[in-house]
Protein backbone atom coordinates (compact mmCIF):
# COMPACT_ATOMS: atom_id res chain seq x y z
CA UNK A 1 0.00 0.00 0.00
CA UNK A 2 1.10 3.52 -0.78
CA UNK A 3 1.56 5.63 2.41
CA UNK A 4 3.21 8.98 1.53
CA UNK A 5 5.50 10.41 4.24
CA UNK A 6 4.31 14.01 3.80
CA UNK A 7 0.75 13.31 4.99
CA UNK A 8 -0.98 12.68 8.29
CA UNK A 9 -3.55 9.91 8.72
CA UNK A 10 -6.50 8.90 10.86
CA UNK A 11 -7.48 5.51 12.19
CA UNK A 12 -10.62 5.85 10.03
CA UNK A 13 -8.35 5.91 6.92
CA UNK A 14 -8.55 9.56 5.93
CA UNK A 15 -5.37 11.41 4.97
CA UNK A 16 -4.67 15.10 5.48
CA UNK A 17 -2.10 17.41 3.91
CA UNK A 18 -1.61 20.54 6.02
CA UNK A 19 -0.25 23.61 4.24
CA UNK A 20 -0.35 26.71 6.42
CA UNK A 21 -3.98 27.37 7.39
CA UNK A 22 -5.39 24.99 4.76
CA UNK A 23 -5.76 21.23 4.73
CA UNK A 24 -6.59 18.90 1.86
CA UNK A 25 -8.37 15.69 2.84
CA UNK A 26 -9.04 12.39 1.12
CA UNK A 27 -9.21 8.68 1.81
CA UNK A 28 -6.14 6.50 1.84
CA UNK A 29 -4.98 4.01 -0.74
CA UNK A 30 -5.84 1.28 1.79
CA UNK A 31 -9.40 2.61 2.21
CA UNK A 32 -10.11 2.86 -1.50
CA UNK A 33 -8.72 -0.66 -2.00
CA UNK A 34 -10.98 -2.05 0.75
CA UNK A 35 -14.04 -0.23 -0.60
CA UNK A 36 -13.35 -1.25 -4.20
CA UNK A 37 -14.73 0.86 -7.05
CA UNK A 38 -16.37 4.07 -5.85
CA UNK A 39 -19.60 5.01 -7.57
CA UNK A 40 -20.49 8.18 -5.67
CA UNK A 41 -18.91 10.75 -3.36
CA UNK A 42 -21.24 13.08 -1.48
CA UNK A 43 -20.20 16.16 0.47
CA UNK A 44 -22.89 18.64 1.45
CA UNK A 45 -20.98 20.34 4.25
CA UNK A 46 -19.18 22.99 2.17
CA UNK A 47 -19.34 26.25 4.12
CA UNK A 48 -19.84 24.48 7.45
CA UNK A 49 -17.38 24.52 10.35
CA UNK A 50 -17.01 21.04 11.81
CA UNK A 51 -15.14 19.56 14.74
CA UNK A 52 -12.62 16.76 14.48
CA UNK A 53 -14.31 13.36 13.92
CA UNK A 54 -17.61 14.85 12.69
CA UNK A 55 -18.97 13.36 9.47
CA UNK A 56 -18.34 15.63 6.49
CA UNK A 57 -19.58 13.35 3.71
CA UNK A 58 -19.92 9.81 2.42
CA UNK A 59 -18.40 7.57 -0.20
CA UNK A 60 -20.48 4.92 -1.88
CA UNK A 61 -18.91 1.85 -3.41
CA UNK A 62 -20.39 -1.18 -5.10
CA UNK A 63 -20.10 -3.04 -1.76
CA UNK A 64 -21.05 -0.41 0.83
CA UNK A 65 -21.45 3.21 1.89
CA UNK A 66 -18.98 4.72 4.36
CA UNK A 67 -18.96 7.97 6.29
CA UNK A 68 -16.07 10.42 5.91
CA UNK A 69 -14.76 11.91 9.16
CA UNK A 70 -13.02 15.25 9.66
CA UNK A 71 -9.39 14.58 10.62
CA UNK A 72 -9.02 18.14 11.98
CA UNK A 73 -11.43 20.89 13.02
CA UNK A 74 -12.20 23.56 10.46
CA UNK A 75 -14.45 25.02 7.80
CA UNK A 76 -15.03 22.94 4.68
CA UNK A 77 -14.24 25.40 1.89
CA UNK A 78 -14.21 23.24 -1.23
CA UNK A 79 -15.38 19.89 -2.59
CA UNK A 80 -13.35 18.43 -5.45
CA UNK A 81 -15.50 19.32 -8.47
CA UNK A 82 -14.09 16.41 -10.48
CA UNK A 83 -15.87 14.06 -8.04
CA UNK A 84 -19.09 16.09 -7.87
CA UNK A 85 -22.13 14.63 -9.57
CA UNK A 86 -23.08 18.08 -10.91
CA UNK A 87 -19.63 18.76 -12.41
CA UNK A 88 -17.03 16.15 -13.34
CA UNK A 89 -18.79 13.15 -11.74
CA UNK A 90 -15.76 10.87 -11.74
CA UNK A 91 -15.62 9.27 -8.26
CA UNK A 92 -13.20 6.62 -9.55
CA UNK A 93 -10.48 9.30 -9.40
CA UNK A 94 -10.32 8.38 -5.70
CA UNK A 95 -9.49 4.80 -6.72
CA UNK A 96 -7.05 5.84 -9.43
CA UNK A 97 -5.18 8.61 -7.57
CA UNK A 98 -6.26 8.83 -3.91
CA UNK A 99 -3.43 11.19 -2.90
CA UNK A 100 -3.60 13.41 -5.98
CA UNK A 101 -6.57 14.05 -8.28
CA UNK A 102 -8.81 12.03 -5.95
CA UNK A 103 -8.67 14.47 -3.01
CA UNK A 104 -12.13 15.09 -1.54
CA UNK A 105 -12.27 18.40 0.38
CA UNK A 106 -10.22 21.42 1.36
CA UNK A 107 -10.54 22.85 4.85
CA UNK A 108 -9.69 26.17 6.47
CA UNK A 109 -8.20 24.99 9.75
CA UNK A 110 -9.51 26.18 13.09
CA UNK A 111 -6.03 25.63 14.59
CA UNK A 112 -3.21 24.91 12.09
CA UNK A 113 -1.01 23.51 14.88
CA UNK A 114 -3.56 20.98 16.15
CA UNK A 115 -2.36 17.59 14.95
CA UNK A 116 -3.39 15.70 18.09
CA UNK A 117 -4.54 12.19 17.29
CA UNK A 118 -3.19 12.18 13.74
CA UNK A 119 -0.81 9.40 12.70
CA UNK A 120 2.39 9.85 10.76
CA UNK A 121 3.17 7.55 7.82
CA UNK A 122 5.05 5.01 9.95
CA UNK A 123 2.24 4.70 12.50
CA UNK A 124 -0.42 4.44 9.79
CA UNK A 125 1.66 1.81 7.99
CA UNK A 126 1.71 -0.24 11.19
CA UNK A 127 -2.07 0.19 11.59
CA UNK A 128 -2.83 -1.28 8.16
CA UNK A 129 -0.21 -4.04 8.17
Amino acid sequence: MNVPDNLFYTEEHEWVLIEGNTATVGITDFAQDQLDELVYVEVDTVGETLERNEVFGTVEAVKTTSDLFMPVAGKVTEFNSALDESDGDNPTLVNEDPYGKGWIVKIELTDPDDREGLLDAAAYGELIS
